[in-house]
């Protein structure tokens, strides 16, 4: 009988430990909320903490944690904190809520088109949320605008690279005209004289056996002349 009993016992603290288990990690998650309520967000981290801890599966704790971490400015570790418990939550209340916070730290980064798909499955999960559809709105517009800033400045960059392109070409032109204008003068001038003398040197030898034709063609006739005075025919 007495052995029976032990066994009793040890089931009975056994089944026993689960329900001291999940109040540890409520109170744990109350503590967290009022703290979270005060403003006094360490503390809230701190009990939300303990609460998983207890219960590293408790997606209410991790949910409140990345809150918590969220309203400390540290979006990162909040992130990650919404990013693990929305692979593992299926309440789609919560869910929504999840992938609002997700969209809300992604859209003051500027991650627009990442806000907008986490924006849209919050709404998935809870469709009649106007905050959400409102931000989605938003997030759209300035992805808008993102897009024809970016498209701005590419072509306002692509313009000042060819006006850059353009005045080099200027510069290297001016460069090539300045350093023609430097060399010494061309030699089309002594071409112009050499040809000028070798014209008159070539008038000159011209002359010359025009000149000597000429002695010849009188030295000719006074020997024709000579000829006809010596034979009458």
């Amino acid at each position: 009988m007495m052995h029976n009993k032990y066994i009793g016992l040890a089931l009975a603290l056994i089944c026993a430990l689960p329900v001291f288990a999940q109040k540890a990690e409520r109170d744990y998650i109350r503590k967290g909320n009022r703290a979270f309520k005060d403003s006094v967000y360490v503390d809230a981290e701190v009990d939300y903490r303990k609460a998983l801890e207890v219960n590293p599966k408790s997606t209410i704790a991790r949910y409140n944690l990345g809150n918590t971490l969220l309203w400390q400015n540290k979006p990162k570790e909040a992130m990650d904190e919404f990013l693990n418990v929305a692979r593992v939550e299926k309440d789609k209340g919560r869910k929504a809520q999840i992938m609002h916070n997700i969209g809300v730290i992604l859209h003051a980064q500027k991650e627009y088109a990442q806000a907008i798909e986490a924006y849209k499955e919050s709404l998935r999960n809870n469709p009649k949320d106007d905050e959400t559809r409102y931000n989605l709105a938003l997030a759209q517009k300035q992805l808008k605008d993102q897009q024809q800033q970016n498209q701005q400045n590419q072509d306002q960059q692509n313009q000042q690279q060819q006006q850059q392109q353009q005045e080099q070409q200027q510069q290297q032109n001016q460069d090539q005209n300045q350093q023609k204008d430097q060399q010494p003068p061309q030699s089309d001038k002594k071409e112009n004289e050499m040809s000028k003398e070798n014209a008159e040197q070539l008038l000159n030898s011209v002359m010359q056996d025009e000149q000597q034709t000429q002695d010849k063609v009188k030295k000719q006739q006074q020997v024709i002349r000579g000829t006809r005075l010596e034979k009458d025919w």
